[in-house]
């Protein structure tokens, strides 16, 4: 988890406007990169972080909470989403996050990694582990009770280490993980299995390119860093990009800084000499024409129009 003796250093620490990306790090002895605790129980286990004072930070691994009673506020790329009994609380990797006191709120907690997933089932799953996927999921009525009860079982599982062979504690954990998953598919908002778009995959070049750039895009600015952290020339990096969006590699590396820039002097209310160093941009002056020639609007203009409309609280 991302608390103190539990987690692993901040990868990068850049200053006041940074927003630390802690790797994956379970307590001593959680196999296998899949980590299942209640809400009520993290909170009780760690009364000094990361609310006292609230912060913001990213994740290498998914947060998957399911809200049984109570209710949770959360933030997720800097707007606060409030989760009520019922509903489910993703928080992908590389998205920015920020704790609230639960409040009441409680339920199962589920974190894994992305490589927990087999190929097959990442492929199949494509609209739900998608970085613009709803970060609050409302299942269908049906589903409801079913998810819960996995849910659970899932956390009684992982408790259960030592009870049965590792690989077999294991595979039952997994096996619940991905039953979960695939009935969250059918929650409100997201494409249907087997669509065109959960056949994009998300194993392929493309989809690896966009996992990467949610957790590098502040750092790495052209598609040559890109092509050289997937192993792969600029020349395929930039095919794959065009077969599947019809767009180079860097107009969707300056989309994803400009969706940043939106949410941060928007909802955030983060001032632009700010933002243009947390984007990595050396000079506040660049960050303005790059602001500017693809909004429109001076990113001082942008967030008084923001200030007048965007609300800083959503339900989902």
């Amino acid at each position: 988890m991302m608390v103190g003796k539990r987690q692993s250093r901040p990868r990068r620490r850049a200053g006041p406007a940074a927003v630390p990306l802690y790797g994956f790090q379970p307590p001593v002895g959680t196999p296998y990169n899949l980590e299942v605790n209640t809400v009520e129980d993290f909170f009780a286990q760690h009364d000094d972080w990361p609310w006292n004072p609230a912060h913001p930070g990213r994740a290498t691994f998914h947060y998957l909470i399911a809200v049984t009673e109570g209710e949770l506020r959360h933030d997720v790329d800097y707007v606060t989403r409030t989760v009520g009994p019922g509903q489910w609380l993703w928080v992908r990797p590389g998205h920015a996050q920020r704790w609230h006191p639960p409040d009441g709120a409680r339920g199962p907690f589920i974190l894994f990694e992305p490589d927990v997933l087999r190929p097959d089932l990442t492929r199949l799953l494509a609209p739900l582990t998608a970085h613009e996927a709803p970060a609050v999921l409302s299942p269908h009525p049906e589903d409801t009770a079913w998810l819960q009860q996995t849910a659970l079982q899932l956390l009684d599982e992982h408790r259960a280490l030592g009870r049965r062979p590792l690989g077999l504690h294991h595979a039952l954990r997994c096996s619940l993980l991905e039953s979960l998953l695939l009935r969250l598919a059918n929650s409100a908002g997201i494409a249907p299995i087997g669509s065109g778009t959960a056949g994009t995959g998300r194993a392929d070049r493309y989809g690896r390119f966009l996992d990467a750039l949610e957790l590098q895009f502040r750092e790495l600015h052209q598609a040559a860093d890109y092509a050289e952290l997937l192993g792969c020339s600029v020349r395929t990096l930039s095919r794959a990009a065009r077969n599947a969006t019809g767009k180079t590699v860097r107009e969707l590396i300056d989309e994803r800084r400009l969706l940043e820039a939106r949410r941060l002097l928007g909802s955030a209310r983060w001032d632009a000499r700010t933002v243009a160093a947390h984007l990595g941009f050396t000079d506040p002056a660049n960050f303005g024409r790059f602001f500017r020639d693809r909004t429109g609007l001076t990113p001082a203009a942008f967030a008084a129009g923001e200030a007048t409309i965007a609300p800083t609280s959503l339900p989902g």
